[in-house]
């Protein structure tokens, strides 16, 4: 990350608002922190993938294990495309 670009963080603020960082090095404690809840986001949304697959295989899943998938899905989703936005800008 150049001097000056701010970086999307991959949490938000109380209300839902995006957070950025504004750092001259790649290795601070933020950024460091920042790379480390990525991966964190990233591994739990494949753990909500594959929990989200076996609820939609078993068909006497009931309609709270499907609302729960699907709301679970959603904020990895959420999530995964927030990592994206902000590694994408990073790119030079």
């Amino acid at each position: 990350m150049s001097c000056g670009e701010l970086r999307l963080l991959p949490w938000t603020t109380p209300d839902g608002k995006p957070c950025y960082l504004s750092a001259d090095s790649d290795h601070s404690r933020l950024t460091r922190l920042a790379d480390d809840m990525e991966a964190a986001q990233l591994d739990s949304g494949e753990q909500v993938l594959v929990g989200a697959r076996a609820v939609l295989a078993d068909p006497v899943a009931g309609e709270v294990a499907v609302r729960f998938a699907l709301t679970r899905a959603v904020e990895s989703l959420d999530e995964a495309l927030r990592v994206a936005v902000s590694r994408g800008r990073r790119i030079p």
